[in-house]
C-alpha cells in the first residue's frame, strides 16, 4: 500500500519560512515525479511545484523565486522550502506523486495546512 505522509505545515508571519516534507512508503519511490499542490478555501486545488525523478523541476509563477522543490531518493522524501511567505500562500499543501494519469501522479497525500498570518 502506498502511502504519502506531510508533515511541516503551521502558522508562519508574513515574511517567513516553512519547510514542508513528504514521506513515501510501498512504492518506488524514485521512479516517479513528485509534487506539491495546494487548495485554499473556495478555490480549486494548483500546482506548486514538481520535481523530476531525474531533478528537473517546474514551479508556478506564483513561487518562482520563493520556493523550492527538492527530492532524496535515498530517503524516499521530497521537500518544500518556502521562503518569503505571503498570506495569499494560505492553503492545504498536498504531495503529490506516482504513476501519472492525467497531469497528476495517482497518489496523494492527507495535506498540511499553512496558514500566513501577523
Amino acid at each position: 500500500q502506498v502511502q504519502l505522509v506531510e508533515s511541516g505545515g503551521g502558522l508562519v508571519q508574513p515574511g517567513g519560512s516553512l519547510r514542508l516534507s513528504c514521506a513515501a512508503s510501498g512504492t518506488i519511490f524514485s521512479r516517479y515525479r513528485m509534487g506539491w499542490y495546494r487548495q485554499a478555501p473556495g478555490k480549486q486545488r494548483e500546482l506548486v511545484a514538481t520535481v523530476a525523478r531525474g531533478g528537473d523541476t517546474n514551479y508556478a509563477d506564483s513561487v518562482k523565486g520563493r520556493f523550492t522543490i527538492s527530492r532524496d531518493n535515498a530517503k524516499n522524501t521530497v521537500y518544500l522550502q518556502m521562503n518569503n511567505l505571503k498570506p495569499e500562500d494560505t492553503a492545504v499543501y498536498y504531495c503529490n506523486g506516482g504513476p501519472v494519469v492525467g497531469t497528476t501522479g495517482v497518489y496523494w497525500g492527507q495535506g498540511t495546512q499553512v496558514t500566513v498570518s501577523s
